[in-house]
């Protein structure tokens, strides 16, 4: 399912235009993705949480060279499956 997907999806059940839904979506987007760069947590109860996890720095190899080469430390999003999804997946 892509985004525009999404948007027509919740425009048939919300009785909305796809204006308005997009409008919604992006929202709810922006403000998950504003969070987690503020570094709290997301939770939506039954679907899952995001969070942001630090990954520590490492010794890499470049793949066209061999060279080992130093990755610095980052932050990366990070998404826990809550019960309720992980079992209508596993069904």
């Amino acid at each position: 399912m892509t985004k525009a997907d999404l948007v027509d999806e919740v425009a048939k059940i919300a009785n909305l235009t796809k204006k308005e839904t997009e409008l919604i979506v992006n929202t709810i987007f922006d403000n998950v993705s504003a969070a987690l760069a503020q570094g709290d947590k997301v939770e939506l109860r039954g679907f899952g949480s995001f969070r942001v996890r630090k990954r520590n720095p490492r010794k890499g190899r470049n793949p066209k060279t061999g060279t080992s080469v130093s990755v610095p430390e980052k932050r990366v999003p990070f998404f826990k499956v809550g019960k309720r999804l992980k079992e209508l997946v596993n069904g």
